[in-house]
């Protein structure tokens, strides 16, 4: 159980305490902004070892790819509610990834 509640913790460090807001704005234009994010996030998950934020960083990188160009979209214009389910199944996606994942 510790463990788990470590990793959700690092997860919200890693995902939004650490980034910008440029980095934020831009991850859903660029790829090289968005690798720059997963970096970050993954910094904090070194916690559990290095093969597991590699790891982790690219799942990340994989489910934030379409993930941010759809909220980005549904932001645009202006559906709210949509925006706010895609972003809820972001960090679901993030969660189960973390947890099939953790040692």
């Amino acid at each position: 159980m510790t463990n788990i509640l470590i990793v959700v913790w690092l997860h919200f460090i890693g995902d939004f305490v650490l980034q910008s807001d440029w980095v934020a704005i831009n991850k859903s234009k660029r790829n090289d902004v968005l690798a720059m994010h997963v970096l970050i996030y993954a910094m904090p998950l070194l916690w559990f070892g290095w093969r597991f934020a590699l790891l982790n960083a690219a799942l990340h990188f994989l489910t934030d790819w379409p993930t941010s160009r759809a909220t980005s979209k549904l932001w645009q214009a202006g559906k709210r509610h949509w925006f706010f389910v895609v972003i809820g199944l972001d960090q679901a996606i993030h969660l189960t990834c973390l947890l099939v994942t953790l040692p």
